[in-house]
């Protein structure tokens, strides 16, 4: 069945004609003669599209389109009108109506606009769906952790998201997950349903940071071959995620101030201001108090960022939180790797209390992945929890495995190919998973397979 339109006029001929026409378009038809019939079928019936006569028996079409708009948010409401009320349609499309169509109808326009809605509507329902995907995955209980420290960060955030303040900074050491901090404040506030876009400030020469964040005018330099919109100008209304700010350039911070100040910026090769609202998360790991007065760091840049400060503590201050992230993890990670089955034990979790985590919450859940790949019965123990310097002692099934010289020599290259083929049998084919096993890249693993004849894998 096709989507199904509302058709709501009190002329019977018009009705038929539409019917007719948007029958043969392969959609499905409800008619109403007046607006009490259109009220019920759209409290009633499964509505994805109305056409809507502005003028009705028992009710004006505008009050009736305010009725849509609360009923049914979601759907287009075309208006039909006659020449001469063609000023009242355009001041429907400014209370939420898609379009309007005049009497009398062109029938091959009017089904061109009846689709483009549809295809509008359907690209907004996706976009709900995944902002409400992310606002799932993101939300503030989404923070992993009962520490003081958690708690702290959490009654910040929301702070954060109640203030019309638009700059944030987080920080702390890498790894500590202030990515996802920024991600929790932009769905936990009134920003959710626009953008959140991110970018870090130390993975593009400067250059090509400045035309990312800003935007370039056509010919602007050599490779810009086409306008292009910035970061800034994309997100306006949500949300910019600048990480690892504190190793910025002066020439961008200059720039990223302007910003903050105005509200307004110049692409690249641009004369034009363009205003725009955006909140801006910065994170750093640097000291910028030392940066500053190096001058590596602009401290009017300093200031403008940290009225809202937000201190990331590392793993090793909050200990308690690490059976929790484990557990939290190995639930994600599990569920992912098809190994949902597995339970870490008592051990396995103190061994993991007692290391210091330089690479943080990051290392933590690296290393539950690595556990799953490596643990071969239903509980993840002390020797598949591989961490310092070398991970530790082997894993008991690295042991078993173990390749011992014989006195009479061997084949290296059977050598070779029995731990590909153990590397590849433990990851189900996984040759992303394999490599890891084996210390080398996921080119060299399929390199090595076709050199031995070991068929399959994937990832």
């Amino acid at each position: 069945m096709g989507e199904r339109i509302l058709i709501i006029d009190d002329e019977p001929l018009i009705r038929w004609s539409l019917r007719e026409r948007m029958q043969a378009e392969g959609f499905d038809v409800s008619e109403a003669p007046d607006g009490q019939t259109a009220k019920r079928a759209m409290e009633r019936e499964t509505i994805d599209l109305i056409l809507l006569d502005l003028r009705l028996p028992d009710v004006d079409g505008m009050t009736l389109l305010g009725k849509a708009r609360a009923v049914l948010p979601q759907v287009p409401v075309i208006m039909m009108t006659a020449f001469s009320t063609i000023a009242t349609a355009v001041e429907a499309i400014k209370l939420g109506a898609y379009d309007y169509v005049s009497k009398p109808f062109n029938m091959d326009e009017l089904a061109l606009v009846v689709k483009r809605a549809l295809e509008a509507a359907a690209l907004q329902q996706a976009l709900h769906t995944r902002i409400d995907a992310e606002k799932e995955k993101f939300g503030l209980l989404n923070l992993v952790g009962t520490s003081a420290a958690m708690r702290e960060i959490a009654g910040m955030i929301r702070k954060v998201t109640r203030s019309s303040s638009t700059t944030v900074l987080l920080r702390g050491e890498s790894g500590t997950g202030k990515d996802l901090i920024a991600r929790v404040i932009h769905y936990e506030s009134d920003r959710a349903n626009q953008l959140f876009m991110n970018v870090t400030c130390t993975a593009l020469p400067d250059a090509l940071l400045e035309s990312e964040l800003f935007g370039h005018e056509k010919g602007a330099f050599t490779d810009a071959k086409s306008q292009k919109k910035g970061l800034f100008e994309v997100a306006d209304g949500g949300t910019v995620f600048l990480d690892e700010i504190g190793d910025m350039s002066p020439t961008l911070q200059s720039k990223l101030l302007q910003v903050l100040e105005y509200k307004a910026f110049k692409r690249v090769g641009g004369s034009a201001d363009i205003e725009v609202d955006v909140r801006i998360i910065a994170a750093t790991n640097r000291d910028l108090e030392s940066a500053v007065k190096q001058q590596a760091f602009r401290e009017d840049l300093y200031y403008r960022f940290n009225v809202l400060p937000v201190f990331v503590p590392p793993l090793r201050e909050r200990r308690e939180d690490i059976p929790i992230l484990a557990e939290h993890f190995l639930s994600q990670l599990s569920r992912d790797m098809k190994r949902e089955d597995l339970t870490i034990s008592p051990d396995a979790i103190d061994k993991m209390e007692q290391y210091d985590w330089p690479g943080n919450v990051r290392e933590l859940r690296n290393v539950i992945e690595r556990a799953i790949l490596l643990c071969e019965t239903g509980n993840i123990e002390t020797d598949d929890i591989l961490v310092g310097k070398g991970h530790g002692r082997a894993p008991a099934h690295a042991r078993r495995h173990a390749v011992l010289l014989p006195e009479k020599g061997c084949s290296l290259d059977e050598v070779e190919k029995e731990l590909v083929r153990q590397a590849i049998t433990r990851t189900s084919g996984n040759r992303t998973r394999a490599a890891e096993l084996l210390g080398i890249s996921r080119d060299q693993v399929r390199y090595k397979m076709e050199k031995h004849g070991l068929g399959g894998g994937n990832a």
